[in-house]
């Protein structure tokens, strides 16, 4: 039984209505439209909860730390938080899934999953944590720069991820205060967000082997989140 249930999922695939709903919802993102298509709302969303929960299943095995995780709770809002936005749509066009120890909200780094025709991508790492936290990394990356540098640029991380995020805006222009600006670590230290994302094509989130490919990606990326975690556990 075991057996195939693991074969079960790694067979799990998003539906093309999910991604549909998504599509449609992105030309008419208001609330009487919503409102007529609640049914396709409820089913991509228990479509999307149904795969992502097959991804924990799977990589527990992997990382204990997130086998309490369940996909309902790990899924975010589809409703926008519009109060200081120009931009007064009030739904998101994508679904996303953030797998951590100790929940959603939690202060560690851990997984993502980010659902929306065209910009779907695969990753996780930890997002813009709090000035104690990123303390914290920043000095481990500094005293254990060596096996930061060896997880985050070994073969196997820059095939699949490249490099870390590093796109305008993530990081600081100098090094941070307390760091010599010419420190071996320093494009690293100067970030304020350790992330890593992998695009995933519209095609390969129909595909049989979504599972493994995310499972791929996360197992990756999961030195990083050791490293990480234990810099902010300590």
């Amino acid at each position: 039984p075991s057996a195939l249930r693991l074969v079960s999922l790694s067979l799990t695939m998003l539906q093309t209505a999910t991604l549909k709903f998504l599509k449609d919802l992105s030309k008419n993102n208001n609330k009487p439209w919503f409102d007529a298509h609640r049914k396709q709302y409820e089913d991509a969303k228990k479509d999307f909860e149904t795969f992502i929960q097959a991804v924990i299943d799977r990589f527990a095995q992997k990382d204990e730390t997130i086998r309490e995780q369940e996909a309902k709770k790990c899924l975010f809002r589809i409703n926008r938080d519009v109060r200081f936005s120009k931009d007064k749509s009030p739904y998101k066009t994508n679904m996303g899934a953030s797998i951590n120890r100790g929940g959603r909200k939690s202060i560690y780094a851990g997984y993502y999953f980010h659902l929306e025709p065209g910009k779907s991508f695969v990753g996780g790492g930890i997002w813009m944590p709090m000035p104690a936290e990123m303390k914290k990394v920043r000095q481990e990356i500094d005293y254990c720069y060596d096996e930061f540098k060896k997880i985050v640029q070994s073969k196997k991380f820059t095939t699949v991820y490249g490099d870390l995020y590093k796109e305008e805006g993530i990081g600081l222009s100098r090094v941070p205060q307390g760091f010599d600006k010419d420190n071996p670590a320093a494009d690293y230290l100067k970030l304020k967000s350790w992330i890593a994302m992998q695009s995933v094509k519209d095609a390969e989130l129909t595909a049989k082997d979504l599972v493994k490919k995310t499972l791929i990606a996360f197992e990756t990326l999961l030195p990083m989140i050791r490293f990480i975690n234990r810099s902010i556990e300590d």
